[in-house]
């Protein structure tokens, strides 16, 4: 553990939320908190999960990953 309030402490959590503000929240304009919320589970569901590529998957999608995992 680090000290007090340390970003370290979790940084996978920290390095998804800085990933979400930069791919999506800085580029939108929500009109509403409904909006905002439909957007963000697009982005998590849609294309996070899914589509984009992780450098902890050896820059491979997860949808890649599982396909790999499942031998189809």
């Amino acid at each position: 553990m680090g000290a007090k309030d340390s970003a370290y402490d979790n940084a996978v959590a920290e390095s998804f939320f800085s990933n979400l503000k930069n791919e999506l929240v800085h580029h939108c304009d929500f009109v509403t908190r409904d909006h905002a919320r439909a957007a963000i589970f697009d982005y998590i569901e849609l294309f996070y999960n899914r589509k984009r590529i992780h450098q902890s998957l050896g820059y491979r999608t997860p949808e890649e990953v599982e396909r790999e995992w499942r031998g189809a």
